[in-house]
């Protein structure tokens, strides 16, 4: 094995290539300006360090799944990291730290980076691509909490999860298959997950409006079947599949309804599943409006392997919706939601974002809106990045990973020159992400 020598350099090697695709998207925002604009309290009106760079200063350090504040001190002197994301100056981390906290006090910065992501996602004319059913498009719309495990902190709002860990609930809204981040709410722990839902579905649909004009599909686990939330979906005239609450419902009980209005498929040997629906109204501002039970039952009296039960099993799961499709569409169209357990993953792990960097509940509220805002920029870049086949990896998806883009899009090495008057990157040549790179960075100038 070759032994390296070790020595230092002054030529600029840049580690983080991708920050100037990053860059690009944020210019196309008019994010710095509104929160300039914004004079926070206790905080001058024209600080050395504006609440532009501050925020850009965090969404690049998000962007590489860095969360906590002193990762901020290794880029104070990256002449790059400034120049990618037009940046003024860098703040500090006690800087950083200090501004966020300010800014937490007030709703306004979450407003903004709520709005100007929806209208980054809708400038871009990013891809919303939807689900079918009975041929006709439907935008799935899943809305879910996800626990972020803060355990053995003493951080304001940790309280016990129902996942047996203490932290925090925040509930999301995710459009679309590729999973755009539409809605986030901050949540203590111990909150249950109906709490102030329906003005968030309220919220939701709202937002969605201004991405698409085509119908809704609102997919909720059993945790969220309200009355509350059937009336705000139906009044807004969107769809809707919600699993139902089995409360104290008995499986004999749906198996009786299930012979008597579903079809039975005999599945293998011993094992019987019924499918049906039966039909149920509502009532809503005087008048009634018809929705739908869909049920499929199990019934078990020989095991996969082979053993006869004494006693049958049966298993039910049931749904409210209002579509017009056979049961078996349901509940496929449901199981789709669990897709967004993935995007939990992507926002708490490879964003770095599970175990909040603060321990003020509000600025952890307003460091998720950032997280956000990094995590849909990551998203549409990764998108990009699937309209041609020029990358390396040549497994056929729909979906990058915010891993993959952060490990081959945004950590890309490079060489920073200055020379003829033009500031340049140069990429080794042998690089397979090379022409992906430049074509990224040439779609969002």
């Amino acid at each position: 094995m070759k032994k390296f020598v070790i020595e230092p350099t002054k030529e600029r090697i840049v580690a983080q290539a991708g920050l100037a695709i990053v860059g690009n998207l944020l210019n196309q925002t008019n994010l710095v300006s509104r929160l300039n604009a914004y004079k926070l309290p206790d905080i001058s009106r024209y600080p050395a360090c504006s609440n532009g760079d501050v925020a850009k200063s965090y969404i690049g350090l998000l962007c590489q799944g860095k969360s906590d504040y002193d990762n901020i001190e290794t880029f104070r002197d990256d002449a790059f990291f400034a120049l990618a994301l037009d940046i003024q100056r860098v703040p500090s981390s006690p800087t950083l730290r200090q501004r966020l906290d300010q800014a937490a006090l007030v709703e306004k910065w979450k407003t903004i980076l709520h709005e100007e992501s929806l209208d980054l996602i809708r400038h871009t004319n990013a891809e919303i691509s939807p689900v079918y059913a009975k041929d006709k498009p439907y935008i799935p719309i899943d809305l879910d909490i996800s626990p972020f495990d803060n355990s053995k902190t003493k951080k304001e709002g940790v309280e016990r999860t129902y996942k047996g860990c203490d932290g925090y609930a925040p509930m999301f809204a995710y459009m679309g298959q590729e999973g755009y981040c539409l809605h986030v709410e901050m949540r203590k722990g111990s909150v249950h997950c109906q709490k102030g839902t329906p003005n968030f579905i309220q919220e939701t649909i709202q937002s969605a409006r201004k991405l698409t004009d085509q119908p809704l599909l609102f997919r909720l686990d059993s945790g969220n079947d309200s009355r509350d939330n059937l009336i705000i979906l139906l009044e807004n005239h969107a769809s809707f599949i919600i699993k139902r609450n089995p409360r104290k419902e008995k499986a004999e009980d749906w198996l009786y309804i299930a012979r008597k209005y579903g079809i039975c498929c005999e599945e293998r040997e011993g094992k019987k599943v019924y499918l049906g629906s039966i039909p149920e109204t509502i009532q809503i501002k005087d008048q009634e409006r018809s929705i739908r039970k869909v049920f499929k039952v199990t019934e078990r009296t020989i095991s996969r392997d082979g053993q006869i039960f004494l006693i049958p099993e049966y298993e039910f799961e049931t749904y409210w919706t209002d579509l017009e499709v056979p049961p078996h569409v349901v509940i496929s169209l449901y199981h789709n939601h669990g897709t967004c357990e993935q995007f939990h993953s992507e926002i708490k792990s490879e964003l770095d974002l599970e175990r909040l960097p603060s321990g003020k509940y509000e600025t952890n509220g307003l460091v998720l809106h950032f997280g956000v805002f990094a995590y849909n920029l990551l998203r549409l870049i990764g998108q990009e990045s699937l309209k041609k086949q020029d990358t390396p990896l040549k497994k056929k998806t729909t979906r990058r990973r915010i891993r993959t883009v952060i490990q081959n899009m945004i950590t890309l090495a490079s060489k920073l020159v200055f020379r003829g008057r033009q500031w340049k990157l140069k990429v080794t040549e042998t690089n397979k992400w090379l022409p992906v790179f430049t074509r990224l960075y040439q779609a969002f100038y």
